[in-house]
């Protein structure tokens, strides 16, 4: 379908996130929290399987992890929360009703601020377990794996505040940093940790009334939900430029088709029968509250600032180590590595710290990706790192050497200078070394002399280039230049 927008139109967009929390058990029973177990119906017990006579404990360290949350989006946190049953079946959800939270959930009121400054107001943030999974296979039966069953599950609801399917993407992706620096959960959506869910609706731009709402469930990655927001509201403009008018309903995300399928029509709310779940009591919040208070860590928003501040990065720079934790740690170790270098050398700092920034973007990222090789599983520590920057700030090594030498860190470790040696890679600024190199190649290029002669400084950057292929790359290049102008005088 080709899609066309208009202008007089405006997006309103809200989003429901949820996230699987980091815990070491389930929500209400012992078995393990795992969600990189591949054999099916492996953590499981007579709780999470809801057999008869058994009855759930509250999984207290998923109660403090929400109620982190809570205090990183400023958020209200109440002094007593309560569990609820949401009354529904589904053949994955093994009680017949699922525990959540719906009147009193543990946080409410919440806000955050992306880095393009747009505020985005937190509805509730709410505890509840996740259902297990459903598999299809080819003869037509769905197979069930309880291993899901009974996780600690936290949802986030937002105001409809975005108005753009980029305000949308940029939210969803700095709420998982803030699941992720607060600890509550890894939120890697490649592992379905993180899911999210969009509610769009379109409407006169200048108008205050809601359009009718269409819900878009379980988006499983930041690109797709960008892309499934733009259609949705395109869809939706056309419809309505076509007099026709759009129906309340769940969609989803078709990336092969590269559109919105529907799913179900909703023509009412569903009636959940919300209860208090009479299994467990009260949860009284204040001493976990106030003892989290104290406790929180750095936040992304905080070491923006802080990145800015200290090491007067660019904001490319900055986003990349704020969405990477430990690469961002690595970069910090290094930069107090090598500033311990530059102390004792008197060597320019801004360069070489600028050196170890582009380093750190873009040679460590492909030095990584030629090995094949995760960050946290390299053999590269932060003090050879910033060692390999010194030796490059110091011109003791080319770039291209760098490169060699980065390639072999990362795979099986050790010192930078020792593998310079190994690869033979050190350069020199030994003039008499340099000078019976210079001189053949002259030689060999008189007419490169002549060019120069004549006013083209091209000339010298080519005989420049031949005298460092001549010394196999270990001429350092400024001396090149150098005797080359006094010979060439």
């Amino acid at each position: 379908m080709e899609l066309s927008s208009a202008d007089k139109y405006e997006p309103v967009i809200g989003l429901e996130i949820h996230a699987e929390l980091a815990t070491h058990s389930k929500m209400f029973c012992r078995c393990k929290n795992d969600s990189s177990e591949e054999r099916p119906n492996t953590n499981i017990c007579p709780v999470c399987l809801a057999h008869p006579g058994t009855l759930p404990v509250a999984n207290q360290d998923a109660v403090r992890k929400v109620v982190a949350v809570g205090l990183a989006l400023d958020a209200r946190v109440p002094d007593t929360s309560k569990f609820d049953r949401k009354n529904y079946f589904y053949p994955d959800q093994p009680k017949g009703y699922q525990i959540s939270q719906y009147d009193e959930p543990l946080v409410a009121n919440g806000l955050i601020v992306v880095p393009s400054g747009k505020q985005v107001r937190i509805t509730r943030v709410h505890l509840e377990e996740d259902t297990g999974s459903l598999t299809h296979d080819r003869a037509g039966n769905t197979l069930v794996d309880f291993n899901r069953a009974g996780v600690p599950l936290m949802e986030l609801v937002t105001e409809p505040d975005m108005r753009s399917a980029k305000d949308a993407r940029e939210a969803a992706e700095e709420l998982q940093l803030i699941f992720q620096y607060t600890g509550a959960s890894y939120a890697r959506m490649q592992k379905g940790e993180m899911r999210v869910e969009a509610n769009v609706s379109v409407r006169l731009k200048g108008t205050e009334k809601f359009g009718t709402k269409v819900e878009i469930k379980n988006i499983n990655s930041f690109k797709f939900a960008e892309k499934a927001i733009e259609y949705e509201i395109e869809r939706q403009i056309q419809l309505i430029e076509s007099g026709g008018e759009v129906r309340q309903e769940t969609r989803g995300w078709d990336e092969a088709k590269q559109k919105t399928v529907l799913q179900r029509v909703k023509e009412s709310a569903h009636d959940y029968r919300y209860f208090p779940e009479p299994d467990l009591p009260p949860l009284n919040v204040v001493t976990i509250r106030e003892e989290l208070k104290h406790r929180l860590p750095e936040l992304p928003a905080q070491k923006r600032e802080r990145f800015l501040r200290e090491y007067g990065l660019d904001n490319e720079a900055v986003e990349f180590f704020v969405r990477n934790i430990a690469i961002a740690g690595f970069y910090e170790k290094a930069v107090s590595e090598l500033g311990e270098w530059l102390s004792s050398s008197g060597h320019d700092s801004k360069g070489a710290y600028k050196l170890l920034r582009n380093y750190m973007l873009s040679d460590l990222s492909r030095a990584l990706d030629d090995k094949d090789i995760l960050f946290d599983d390299m053999k590269c520590t932060p003090e050879n790192f910033a060692e390999l920057i010194s030796l490059i700030a110091d011109k003791k090594i080319s770039s291209r050497g760098a490169k060699d030498i980065l390639l072999t860190m990362v795979s099986v470790g050790g010192d930078p200078s020792d593998i310079a040696r190994d690869l033979d890679v050190f350069q020199s600024s030994d003039a008499g070394e340099l000078e019976g190199t210079i001189k053949k190649v002259l030689e060999e290029n008189p007419s490169a002399i002549t060019e120069y002669k004549a006013g083209k400084q091209n000339a010298l950057q080519f005989l420049v280039g031949q005298a460092m292929k001549a010394s196999k790359g270990k001429g350092n290049p400024e001396t090149i230049r150098d005797l080359l102008l006094q010979m060439l005088s």
